[in-house]
């Protein structure tokens, strides 16, 4: 409610006598509130016990005071005030009714309101040292709901939990391996009993050791196979040439002349030209010592002896590999009657023409090499030629017979045949 106010008399400002005004001394025709609060003789003095000085020289409001009363030791009434109003500091004077001392408000503290977190005002951001605070208030209150009483009953829970050597709760990259993971072993027994369901059975063992056989002779069979069908031609193919330069090397010194000849001794150059076949001839057919070296071997040792091929009368028999060390007769299936087959010695050239082939015969049949064969279409004897091989392809099982009838027997001297030149 606002206070009543004393009329201003005319010439007079409020707080006109001197002392008795707020803010201190004025001067008639002053107005109210000229002098600033705080001067000398302000409201610090007016109320208390300082006041009472001002009120005999006419304190108050306008001459009289207010309604005759004045605050400190005057009367208000029927009853004395004999405690002064206590002005709160740093407040500015409220002109209002003064009241009852039992009506008096007590002064309550400014209201601070409570930090918004949520607000989208800018703000400054929290020190290490109030995070700190926080983190341990919530830790606490944390500690103060958990429902385990102490350190005690937390250990026994963590057991229960994970097993006897859990202490507390597993970090986050411990959670996450177990979700992956749904068979974890959770004691020492149950991962005992995992390893033994994890360790192979017999039945395992051994099918595991057959398969490493099996891999193992896979592995011996592809390398023999490569060895016979690629290095074997290879090794035959540098014997035969380096044995064919020997030979002419020899005839072109003299140092071989016609006649008999030791086992494994090459004699003679056997030429194809329909199959480009080049390939020493020499004294039997062993494996060993003349098939294996990429040669060709004359039939010239025991039963099996043939005639030479400047006999004038008789039956030249050569044998030699289709499939590997050299392959020297692979071929031989693809001539056709009339084909040349030229045999050049150191003084000669004796060529023969395909006569006919037997494609398959037992390994046995030796009457091949006969002097007159028969199955050859010969009927009288002759110079002839015979050539044997294996058959089919990469078997020994069988044997392939070609036959040939010479027709020109021809001095080196006289250069060589018309075969071997076109």
């Amino acid at each position: 409610m606002t206070a009543l106010r004393p009329e201003r008399e005319s010439g007079t400002a409020y707080g006109q006598s001197s002392g008795d005004s707020y803010g201190g001394a004025g001067d008639q025709g002053t107005s109210y509130g000229q002098q600033p609060y705080g001067g000398p003789g302000a409201h610090g003095d007016w109320y208390g016990g300082a006041a009472s000085a001002a009120a005999d020289q006419g304190g108050g409001y306008g001459a009289d005071g207010y309604g005759s009363e004045r605050y400190g030791a005057q009367t208000y009434g029927a009853e004395t005030y004999q405690e002064p109003y206590a002005q709160p500091q740093h407040t500015q004077p409220q002109h209002t009714r003064p009241q009852h001392p039992q009506h008096v408000r007590q002064e309550q503290p400014a209201y601070i309101p409570p930090p918004d977190d949520e607000t989208v005002a800018l703000r400054i951001a929290d020190t290490a040292a109030a995070a700190g605070s926080r983190s341990a208030a919530r830790s606490a209150e944390a500690a103060d709901d958990s429902p385990m009483g102490g350190r005690a009953a937390r250990r026994k829970a963590a057991k229960r939990r994970h097993g006897r050597r859990g202490a507390g709760r597993p970090d986050a990259a411990a959670t996450e391996a177990d979700q992956d993971a749904p068979g974890a072993p959770r004691s020492r027994l149950e991962a005992r009993r995992q390893a033994r369901a994890r360790r192979p059975s017999p039945a395992t063992l051994a099918s595991r050791a057959i398969g490493e056989v099996f891999i193992t002779t896979g592995v011996l069979m592809l390398l023999f196979v490569s060895y016979q069908l690629w290095w074997t031609n290879i090794r035959a193919h540098a014997q035969a040439d380096k044995e064919a330069s020997s030979l002419q090397n020899d005839w072109a010194s003299g140092k071989r002349n016609p006649g008999s000849f030791e086992p494994g001794q090459g004699f003679a150059l056997l030429h194809i030209p329909k199959l480009d076949v080049v390939v020493p001839i020499a004294e039997g057919i062993s494996n060993k010592q003349v098939l294996d070296r990429g040669m060709v071997g004359h039939y010239g040792e025991g039963k099996l002896k043939t005639a030479m091929p400047d006999a004038k009368t008789g039956n030249f028999g050569l044998a030699g590999h289709r499939n590997t060390h050299g392959e020297p007769f692979r071929y031989i299936n693809r001539l056709t009657p009339g084909d040349d087959i030229v045999v050049e010695t150191q003084d000669k050239f004796f060529v023969y023409k395909m006569a006919s082939i037997l494609p398959v015969t037992s390994p046995s049949n030796v009457s091949v090499l006969e002097p007159v064969p028969p199955g050859s279409g010969f009927t009288k004897p002759g110079r002839y030629i015979t050539l044997t091989t294996c058959t089919p392809e990469f078997t020994s099982k069988y044997r392939m017979i070609v036959w040939g009838k010479m027709v020109e027997e021809r001095p080196r001297s006289k250069g060589k045949p018309d075969a071997l030149v076109s």
